[in-house]
């Protein structure tokens, strides 16, 4: 299969979707590999580590969708590569289609097999998303403590205080992938954390491994109560492939102290706030009734490099599995694959996101896969 891996153009993500060994090893599998040049500088890979390990280098993104069967992206597609997309193109990246009704729109009109890193379940995990979801959780408390300096607009509060001085306090709401790393961040650096859950057998586990911190039951009365003492709110709730849910309203934000900070993780799938809206890592916060906002849409692309490897190293068995077998391939060797696909020929073919944008739903058929 000729597979492609084009330069990531959304706004300051340096990450890319291929390092050069995972390349080799589909190159000694007998695929074609294309890579944009400077796809990997971002990250640190150069083109020649590239062509040592087997991909032609082609300038433009344009040449790589033409010549490609198979795009592999870390990022959702903007509307200037939608348009190079077509039907017989399969993509392979992070989708998060709940979030935006025209996203999801205009790839069900090229009509392309698009799979999302982030709706593929094995058993009760998100294999491909939880290495992000753990950067992003680390990333969370750590930018959190850091906009709440007072030259950042903060409230001039040092979340693990100092001798004398209490720690500054931190709600963190989900106890998942992401909600587990920011508590664990968070406790480290001394703060008094709260983890907000409803997942009783995950409070559970939640409470024997995380000695520093307490589990709260989530609803809106404890969360209103803890609200008017927080310093630092991170979102980090998840509903795998659907819209996150509000769980707080604008009236909620105001209960919160000026100067506290709200660090939205779950942007990426519409946020967990009514204030939220997707900021960039060159603009990241604004204010909202007191409160700063940071909601930045791919918080890992700033630790490209990890990110990168963090995400190569669950994606490419997949990507071999698609490159060896096609989609209908690998969802025959794999039943949990099917998961991933999200449009093809033209069909919503994931539940949860014709939810959110009351679109038209159909069952994934593996013959309308393209076949190579």
């Amino acid at each position: 299969m000729n597979i492609g891996i084009p330069t990531e153009i959304k706004a300051q993500e340096a990450r890319v979707s291929m390092v050069p060994g995972s390349v080799l090893e589909l190159v000694k599998r007998g695929h074609r590999v294309f890579v944009q040049r400077g796809a990997g500088e971002g990250s640190s890979y150069p083109d020649s580590q590239y062509e040592a390990a087997g991909a032609e280098i082609l300038e433009t993104a344009q040449e790589v969708f033409e010549k490609s069967q198979l795009i592999v992206k870390v990022k959702e597609p903007q509307p200037v590569e939608i348009a190079m997309l077509r039907p017989d193109h399969i993509l392979f990246t992070y989708l998060h289609l709940a979030a935006s009704k025209p996203l999801t729109e205009t790839l069900l009109a090229s009509g392309c097999t698009a799979l999302a890193y982030e709706t593929l379940h094995v058993g009760r995990h998100l294999p491909l998303l939880e290495p992000m979801s753990e950067i992003a959780g680390r990333m969370s408390a750590i930018v959190g403590s850091y906009h709440l300096a007072k030259h950042r607009g903060g409230r001039g509060i040092l979340l693990g205080g100092v001798p004398g001085v209490a720690p500054g306090r931190v709600v963190v709401l989900g106890g998942g992938t992401a909600g587990i790393n920011a508590a664990r961040v968070a406790t480290g650096i001394g703060a008094d954390v709260t983890i907000l859950e409803v997942d009783f057998e995950r409070m559970r586990f939640l409470d024997i491994t995380m000695s520093g911190a307490r589990t709260v039951y989530s609803n809106e009365a404890n969360l209103s109560d803890l609200l008017p003492r927080v310093d630092l709110v991170i979102g980090a709730v998840l509903l795998p492939g659907a819209k996150a849910p509000k769980l707080i309203t604008r009236e909620m934000l105001r209960m919160m102290p000026q100067g506290s900070v709200f660090v939205d993780i779950a942007v990426d799938q519409g946020g967990c706030a009514e204030t939220t809206r997707p900021t960039t890592h060159e603009n990241p916060t604004f204010e909202e009734e007191g409160v700063l906002h940071y909601c930045v849409a791919n918080m890992p692309g700033a630790y490209a490099r990890t990110a990168t490897q963090a995400l190569n190293n669950v994606t490419h068995p997949w990507i071999t599995l698609i490159a060896d077998k096609g989609v209908a391939g690998a969802c025959e060797a794999r039943k949990e694959f099917i998961g991933a696909v999200n449009t093809c020929a033209g069909k919503l073919v994931i539940k949860p996101v014709a939810e959110a944008h009351e679109l038209p739903y159909s069952t994934f058929d593996p013959a309308d896969a393209p076949v190579f």
